[in-house]
């Protein structure tokens, strides 16, 4: 029975049950019963176990090779800007783990978050020291984005990692479809954009002083960008199962981290 086989790439080594097929997109006769189709690219490999019948059964198959940058997997979600999120937040092994939790513009997670440890600040919102464009709430500097030294996403995975800009956040927010579902016994929404590819944002709640709030019910993701209107504010993307907004909030809160990266194309 003829079967379609294809990768994500066009190209990748095929082989049926160890022996070679060719290149990937291709068609191949194999006999009923069980086979191991394997797809090789640069010394990695992807399988997956088929099943051929006369009737009914598999008659395509398609394999999916993992893409990281800097050893982080990333969903490419067909946006107009071309921008590569993240498959987690910062501190998270899977989609679903909450991660760690960041005050703005610092990049280790810490016990307790409020102004007298915050980083950026000498004790109170009206005495911050940088990233401040109004004289009224201390030393201005005028800088309205992190610079990479103070982003959590580029300090702790590396390479072309960053955290989100507002735009980034209102492009997520504009040009995707967002459901509210659960993955891995943790609520949040699938993303899916243009091209039908997703991710998924737990709803992992924020820390303000030494107490975590909303876990479960809320999600909170920091972008690279002040608040310039408010600059003892950042702006974030806010959500739960009733709406999804990007707003602003206080710096020295702990929220998520979801890294992005510009398009490898």
């Amino acid at each position: 029975r003829e079967i379609s086989i294809s990768t994500d790439r066009n190209g990748d080594e095929i082989y049926a049950d160890g022996s070679y097929l060719g290149a990937s997109p291709l068609t191949a006769t194999l006999s009923f019963g069980t086979h191991n189709i394997k797809a090789v690219r640069d010394s990695k490999a992807v399988e997956k176990t088929i099943t051929v019948a006369q009737t009914g059964g598999d008659s395509s198959v398609r394999l999916a090779f993992k893409q990281e940058i800097n050893g982080h997997e990333y969903v490419d979600l067909g946006l107009p800007s071309g921008t590569l999120w993240a498959t987690c937040n910062v501190g998270a092994d899977k989609p679903e783990d909450y991660g760690g939790y960041f005050a703005w513009g610092e990049t280790e997670t810490k016990s307790t978050y409020d102004w007298s440890t915050y980083k950026w600040c000498r004790g109170s919102y009206d005495r911050q020291k940088k990233y401040n464009t109004e004289s009224g709430y201390g030393t201005v500097d005028n800088r309205t984005v992190l610079e990479m030294s103070d982003d959590a996403a580029r300090v702790n995975w590396g390479g072309a990692w960053r955290m989100p800009t507002e735009a980034e956040l209102r492009e997520l927010e504009d040009k995707c479809t967002w459901t509210w579902t659960t993955q891995g016994g943790k609520n949040g929404y699938r993303v899916t954009g243009p091209n039908g590819k997703s991710i998924f944002l737990p709803a992992a709640g924020y820390y303000d002083d030494g107490s975590l709030s909303d876990a479960g019910s809320d999600g909170y993701y920091w972008s690279s960008s002040l608040d310039t209107d408010d600059p003892d504010d950042a702006c974030l993307l806010d959500f739960n199962s009733g709406h999804v907004g990007v707003y602003s909030y206080y710096r020295y809160c702990g929220l998520s981290v979801r890294p992005v990266c510009p398009s490898q194309k």
